[in-house]
């Protein structure tokens, strides 16, 4: 029962209700649909795989996986991430959302959480949840392709139908993913994904704009 309830919070604490504000961010996607390098549902598809595995779903996943260890240096860990962010932008997203996840896991289980970076911040926050880290990050890199599923839902022609079933589609790469980032050293940590990296950039002087990143 202790498992199942561990499960039940982990649920609560990446559903899209819980209150980070990720509906406000994009990471560049919404750039990227207005200068058309997104037309499609399989182009959505092929721009969220690339984003896991080569780009901030690759290295937050990583960064989570550490956090979650016994002797975590969360300073450290918060250093490393911010280091690897590659726009002003998302270093904004990742200290608000993580600011914000702190805060409200704070005022749930009564416990000070410190501000860190959002993955680092939900890894030192799950250490105390007796599930594997495979578990954990197959729910965490499903709420990244659910967030970015979502800003493509309300900024390009993509019914909800469809969003759901690109999203589905990505359900094996998440689970074979999630496997491997809960084992990799931290000499891994990478991020390569030059189209959406210049895209969040860019997205920094869009004259309209209706996300944050």
């Amino acid at each position: 029962m202790a498992e199942a309830t561990d499960r039940l919070r982990l649920t609560q604490w990446l559903s899209p209700a819980f209150p980070i504000g990720a509906f406000a961010y994009s990471q560049g996607l919404e750039q990227a649909i207005s200068a058309g390098d997104i037309r499609s549902a399989a182009d959505l598809g092929a721009w969220i795989s690339a984003v896991l595995r080569f780009g901030s779903g690759r290295a937050d996943a990583i960064l989570l996986a550490h956090a979650r260890g016994r002797d975590a240096d969360l300073t450290a860990l918060s250093d490393l991430a911010l280091a690897h962010a590659p726009s002003a932008e998302r270093v904004t997203e990742m200290l608000e959302q993580g600011r914000a996840f702190a805060a409200t896991i704070s005022a749930i289980t009564g416990q000070p959480q410190a501000p860190h970076p959002y993955a680092v911040a939900v890894g030192a926050a799950t250490a105390q949840l007796d599930l594997p880290t495979s578990e954990v990050l197959c729910l965490w890199l499903q709420g990244l392709c659910a967030q970015l599923t979502s800003a493509a839902t309300r900024f390009m022609p993509l019914g909800q139908t469809e969003a759901q079933k690109t999203l589905a589609t990505l359900a094996p790469l998440i689970t074979d993913l999630a496997a491997l980032y809960a084992s990799l050293p931290l000499s891994a940590l990478s991020s390569t994904t030059p189209r959406a990296d210049l895209a969040a950039m860019l997205h920094e002087t869009m004259p309209v704009r209706i996300f944050r990143t």
